[in-house]
């Protein structure tokens, strides 16, 4: 590198200041953004946010000083919270305060909304249904992005009918399905990310394209404030959404400056999202060493989920003070800790720990080709009053213990649901192309 390349590279990294790119021509113009292709990436391109704030598809529209930052920001950390669940975005990396880097997508043109509380135009449409009527599940529905007739709400056939074919890829029932399926997964994280701050994800709207480079549907565009309605403590009157902008009878330098406030609580209040106070940790307490290649797998599955694990190695049968001594010592920090016992032929480990401490505790046992349908009872058999479960397979024993955590960690309770939705989402495209391929070659 030349002394000015390593100059740029100093500088963006202390101060954060981006990188110069070499911008292409404009690709997309919406009422909030622009897209530019990247001569340098032909598989990337620069949205740029902008500080115009719009309502009814932009009969109403203002110029917020500081909103294309604002945007910026809330996109940013949530797309990153949803990838670091597991959830495929189009995001790439934020460049400077009101633009970012995404895989080129060729967008799909279609709203994907998801609700969990009856509100706004959902009442208008549904005349009779009161406003707070709680979906469970979630409703999803669908809008065709057409300012011109208002965005009409689209059912599944009429997507289906419509044979969109975007960046290569032919969107059919697959893909519509998986689609409906993500949206859900989204929405579920964000709402169980946003109920750490007491605030209530009363719905949402999402879109996706079709990666030009991949071929592959991810969640794209942006996610910010204009996407959402937010009630902290469940209260509309606190709603920090764009609905307040566009519940004004006057739009006046006073009240831009409260909506932009609440751009910016929200902005703010995003960051959080990304981290928890809740803490835990696995204990995988082995035998003997000859379990070693077991309990290994156990602390690489829990390392997926973000959860500690440490392995340790004691034997109830032949030192059970020492056992107990090891869980004492995990019960002294008063982090909260599942315990793991890993032991083979007899299994004492389990229902000692279990006997000794209110924390959970799972048996998995290395079962041998030879004994193993025996050793087993004494794993599945405990002593009355004993509450340890047991699970055969390493990585589900983890599994198990995330899900525990899940119930006060949303960031592990994140990975949980991206990884249900991954593993659907895989069994759906291995459906499809099995059967591409049975009736490529039926006769």
């Amino acid at each position: 590198l030349s002394p000015i390349e390593i100059l740029r590279f100093e500088l963006y990294f202390s101060f954060k200041l981006p990188i110069e790119l070499k911008i292409g021509k404009k690709l997309n113009e919406g009422k909030t953004k622009e897209v530019y292709e990247l001569l340098d990436s032909p598989g990337q391109v620069w949205i740029k946010s902008k500080d115009q704030i719009t309502a009814g598809n932009a009969a109403r529209k203002d110029q917020m000083v500081g909103k294309a930052a604002l945007s910026t920001k809330t996109t940013i950390s949530i797309f990153k919270l949803l990838q670091e669940a597991g959830i495929k975005t189009a995001l790439e990396k934020q460049h400077g305060d009101t633009a970012f880097i995404a895989a080129h997508c060729e967008m799909i043109p279609i709203e994907w909304v998801c609700r969990r509380i009856a509100t706004g135009s959902f009442l208008k449409r549904n005349p009779g249904v009161k406003e707070g009527y709680k979906f469970c599940p979630p409703k999803l529905e669908m809008f065709f992005k057409d300012d011109a007739n208002n965005d009409p709400q689209w059912s599944e056939e009429q997507l289906l009918q419509a044979q969109f074919y975007c960046g290569g890829l032919l969107i059919e029932r697959c893909e519509m399905d998986i689609m409906n399926r993500t949206t859900l997964a989204v929405f579920e994280i964000l709402e169980k990310a946003w109920a750490t701050q007491d605030c209530t994800l009363v719905d949402m709207k999402v879109e996706f394209g079709v990666c030009v480079s991949t071929k592959e549907i991810l969640l794209a565009d942006v996610i910010d404030n204009d996407s959402w309605r937010l009630w902290p403590s469940g209260d509309r009157s606190l709603q920090k959404d764009k609905q307040v902008y566009r519940d004004l009878k006057e739009v006046t330098p006073e009240a831009l400056q409260m909506v932009k406030q609440n751009f910016e609580w929200v902005a703010e209040r995003v960051q959080t999202l990304l981290v928890t106070k809740a803490s835990g940790r696995v204990v995988v307490i082995m035998g003997s060493t000859s379990d070693l290649g077991h309990s290994q797998k156990i602390k690489q599955a829990c390392g997926n989920y973000g959860i500690p694990c440490e392995l340790r190695v004691s034997s109830a049968h032949k030192g059970p003070d020492e056992t107990l001594r090891i869980k004492a010592e995990y019960e002294g920090d008063y982090i909260p800790t599942v315990f793991v016992a890993v032991a083979g032929r007899s299994n004492g480990l389990g229902p000692v720990l279990s006997g000794n401490t209110t924390y959970p505790v799972i048996n998995c046992p290395p079962l041998s080709a030879d004994w193993g349908a025996e050793d087993i009872w004494s794993s599945l058999r405990m002593p009355s009053g004993l509450g340890c479960s047991t699970v055969l397979f390493p990585e589900a024993a983890a599994l198990f213990a995330a899900q525990i955590f899940a119930q006060s960690n949303h960031l592990v309770w994140a990975k949980l649901r991206a990884n249900m939705l991954n593993t659907w989402v895989s069994l759906k495209k291995a459906d499809k192309q099995t059967r591409a391929n049975d009736q490529k070659y039926s006769f």
